[in-house]
């Protein structure tokens, strides 16, 4: 049965689109052409951070993350950019009694940002730089299990993208979902690796139903 669900960050919870687009205007190039050469570059598997190097040779993120904080433009979520579907997702899993976690690639200061949205509906708020791991590592992973006070195989791992959430959160034992949403949920769903999801969901509004139905077979 699943007694947990914990939840990436970018493209499950958080609509990236504005923070795709400031990190073009940053670059000084046209928005349409930096998400161009992105979706490019996830179709070819490459590493995301590779669309940068396009524009800019030699450009460390890190480094032009502390620029940009120093310069007044930080990266930055709020209540605004979160899909629509995730508040009432959420309430609706804890009605039915779920334990709820959020856990994704993340800076620390997103993960302050987490905690202002998310700390009174969920019961984890991590983050990668939290930890010290991150995904697809398999100690990212462990972190998840270790923090969740349910058997492996109890928790499902919400995500967007086959290569950093659904096979490595598979190969850790957890059940996995699949969003179709953002880059990576839409150029990816094609691939056969998605079959081997436990849900593959195109809104976080089917997960209280999908679960429910799960867990009532599994009785």
């Amino acid at each position: 049965m699943i007694r947990a669900v914990v939840f990436d960050v970018g493209e499950c919870l958080v609509d990236e689109t504005r923070e795709y687009g400031t990190w073009a205007d940053w670059l000084g190039v046209p928005r349409h052409t930096f998400v161009a050469q992105f979706g490019a570059v996830v179709a070819q598997g490459r590493d995301y951070r590779e669309t940068f190097q396009v524009f800019r040779p030699g450009f460390d993120l890190d480094e032009q993350r502390a620029a940009r904080a120093a310069a007044g433009q930080p990266e930055w979520f709020g209540e605004g950019d979160l899909y629509p579907d995730v508040r009432p997702a959420l309430a609706g899993l804890r009605a039915a009694g779920l334990w709820l976690g959020i856990a994704g690639n993340q800076t620390v200061r997103a993960g302050r940002i987490l905690r202002g949205l998310f700390e009174d509906d969920v019961d984890l708020i991590g983050t990668s730089d939290d930890w010290g791991a991150g995904k697809p590592e398999a100690g990212f992973f462990r972190r998840v299990a270790e923090a969740t006070p349910f058997e492996v195989g109890e928790t499902l791992y919400v995500g967007d993208r086959l290569d950093n959430d659904i096979r490595p959160a598979a190969a850790a034992g957890m059940l996995t979902a699949l969003v179709r949403r953002g880059p990576w949920g839409w150029i990816q769903q094609h691939d056969p690796a998605a079959a081997a999801a436990t849900f593959r969901i195109d809104s976080l509004g089917e997960l209280p139903v999908r679960i429910a139905e799960f867990n009532a077979a599994a009785r």
